[in-house]
């Protein structure tokens, strides 16, 4: 099987508090309002992408994982995660704000969902003025005292508030209780996982005037309690160079900020490997002379048997680089 780099159909998702970005961000033919993500890459069951660029077309990513193996994830990755590919890649566009939120960790996940648990990152693209998000306790609580707080109306009391510009970066472990409010638009970098534990959602009513379910329970046994010193991720930002942002056991996930060609050799990671535009638009060569135009909102997929790779940027770009080490 000739591998090539891989575009993706985006799965639009219609929520309550989308907006109208990611249509605009995305240059989509027919802008849409109320959409609150584009899953990118996916291998979630009933979300699975579909190839649309090549003769793969209309393979869904599972198909091709199952077939190709080793040479399209890596060995080492596929040894790890089976047919499973093992990361979900998304914009999310927040007009209105999130629900406060946690994710089980693989073991709570494995037992409960038979699922893998959902450790990620977010990269702010954008944010309004007064945009913010939320990231751990900044006051230690007990369990008891967290189902208490989420009765009577004061759990965000106890919240890390940060207030967020472009560039910025959050590493979101399983455990962590965390929100996107409005004003952010995030590219998000996540394990294969849709298990969301929802804490609290500001009483809001849905279009049928009903509240959306809480999972209260749940959550009190995923939940990590610890405060921290700091929940930001600071990083290093040269031109022309390789950013490393985040790198935990499930993924690294590297900036680049390109004006002029970049050759990467890329032949010892072992892992497939995914770009995401946020900004401008270029040109990937892989050694096997395959070529392939990347534009700002647009994510590829590289398969592990590729060596080298180069990158010709037309004007000045930004990408999110993105591999299981």
């Amino acid at each position: 099987m000739n591998l090539y780099p891989l575009k993706f159909q985006p799965i639009l998702k219609s929520i309550i508090w989308g907006g109208k970005e990611i249509s605009k961000f995305k240059n989509l033919e027919n802008e849409k309002t109320g959409i609150g993500e584009s899953w990118e890459i996916s291998a979630v069951e009933d979300n699975v992408s579909i190839i649309e660029n090549g003769n793969l077309a209309g393979t869904p990513l599972d198909v091709l994982v199952n077939e190709a193996k080793g040479k399209l994830v890596g060995e080492k990755v596929y040894k790890k995660f089976g047919d499973k590919f093992p990361l979900l890649i998304k914009f999310i566009d927040a007009q209105d704000d999130l629900s406060i939120q946690v994710h089980p960790n693989d073991k709570l996940a494995k037992e409960r969902h038979n699922s893998f648990g959902k450790t990620e990152m977010w990269y702010i693209v954008k944010a309004t003025p007064e945009a913010f998000i939320f990231s751990g306790f900044k006051k230690k609580i007990t369990p008891e005292q967290y189902v208490e707080r989420v009765a009577n109306n004061t759990f965000t009391e106890v919240l890390e508030k940060h207030f967020v510009k472009e560039g910025d970066v959050y590493f979101i472990p399983a455990g962590r209780v965390h929100a996107i409010a409005s004003g952010c638009f995030v590219a998000e970098i996540q394990q294969t996982s849709n298990i969301t534990y929802r804490i609290y959602d500001y009483n809001r009513k849905d279009a049928n005037g009903n509240s959306r379910e809480l999972h209260t329970e749940f959550a009190k046994d995923a939940i990590d309690y610890t405060v921290y010193d700091s929940y930001k991720t600071d990083y290093k930002s040269a031109p022309n160079e390789t950013n490393e942002l985040v790198s935990c056991e499930y993924f690294t996930t590297n900036l680049l900020e390109l004006d002029k060609t970049f050759e990467q050799n890329i032949s010892s990671i072992d892992s497939f490997i995914t770009y995401m535009c946020l900004e401008g638009d270029c040109e990937l060569e892989d050694k096997k002379l395959n070529k392939i135009t990347l534009t700002q909102g647009e994510t590829i997929l590289i398969s592990a048997d590729t060596q080298q790779i180069t990158i010709y940027p037309k004007t000045k770009i930004k990408l999110l680089q993105t591999f299981v080490k």
